[in-house]
């Protein structure tokens, strides 16, 4: 019960996630999490969700901008890494 009003308050402070799992092409994804990247990786320990960014091999736990956002969907719908 503690750890259920800590992870209200503050979030997951986990480490231990799954390996990156990504949505099917085409597909909507079910998940807020695969929506923003169309990757996503769970904590293992409370089952919580979260948005993957393949190309900078990293979790994305806060909310991302929605500049970032655009750009993280459109590289997650083409492929394409875009060069800046």
């Amino acid at each position: 019960m503690v750890g259920e009003v800590l992870d209200m308050l503050f979030g997951c402070w986990h480490k231990n996630y799954s390996f990156p799992i990504t949505a099917k092409k085409g597909s909507t994804p079910q998940n807020e999490a695969a929506r923003v990247t169309g990757t996503y990786v769970v904590c293992l320990d409370c089952g919580k969700e979260f948005p993957y960014d393949w190309s900078r091999m990293k979790v994305i736990t806060a909310a991302p901008n929605e500049a970032e956002t655009e750009e993280l969907t459109s590289r997650a719908n083409t492929g394409f890494v875009k060069v800046a």
